[in-house]
């Protein structure tokens, strides 16, 4: 079997055996996991290992998060296709890749300068044209392009940002991982209502920590 025919195989393997059959229910979602070519946002000695449900490393000692998390963050944000989405911790860009195919813009902040270059480089390279990226602190948001319908941190927070909070625009939401560094963290979701931010927890979840810039 061809390298490539292999791939196609492990991704409908991903879709069938680790997407849907552990709950990923919204078919958008599914769909856009299906167009993302994975391989192309991991590093080349894992391309055969890019379907894989586990999350690979990448440059910095940082990780492209497995699969069925990004479907699992995607799906808890509740796109309908029209909304403006921060992202925070582009890394290698694929889960802003998944996230552009599913809103109006996608903006996504990196912390690490290499990695903000070769995503930005990649994610033009293949075609995502409505993804837009900054080199910077994620836990500081981007207040110039705030509000935000939805607000998705690939990267664990000891609490809740503030500046998150406030970009929030009315009726969006949050996804984040919460907890201390080392240990697992609770998956929350907060829903802007009224002005007020209603938290709901989706489960456990692993994430490198969100640092902030000095």
């Amino acid at each position: 079997m061809l390298a490539g025919d292999r791939l196609l195989v492990a991704k409908q393997r991903m879709l069938d055996q680790h997407l849907r059959a552990h709950g990923i229910t919204d078919e958008c979602v599914l769909a856009a996991m299906d167009r993302v070519p994975r391989e192309e946002f991991v590093p080349t000695p894992l391309r055969g290992h890019a379907y894989d449900d586990r999350a690979l490393p990448i440059e910095l000692g940082q990780t492209i998060s497995q699969p069925y998390t990004v479907a699992f963050m995607a799906q808890a944000a509740r796109l309908q296709g029209h909304e403006r989405v921060l992202e925070i911790g582009t890394g290698t860009g694929y889960g802003a890749a998944v996230l552009s195919l599913l809103a109006a813009e996608v903006c996504t902040i990196e912390r690490w300068p290499d990695l903000s270059d070769s995503a930005t480089q990649r994610l033009e390279r293949l075609g995502f044209r409505n993804v837009v990226t900054k080199l910077g602190d994620g836990s500081l948001g981007w207040p110039e392009q705030a509000p935000f319908d939805a607000i998705i941190a690939t990267a664990a927070a000891e609490q809740l940002p503030q500046a998150l909070r406030d970009q929030l625009a009315e009726g969006g939401r949050l996804i984040i991982p919460i907890g201390e560094p080392g240990a697992g963290q609770t998956m929350f979701r907060f829903t802007r209502q009224n002005g007020e931010l209603e938290e709901e927890r989706l489960g456990l979840f692993s994430f490198v920590p969100l640092v902030c810039q000095p």
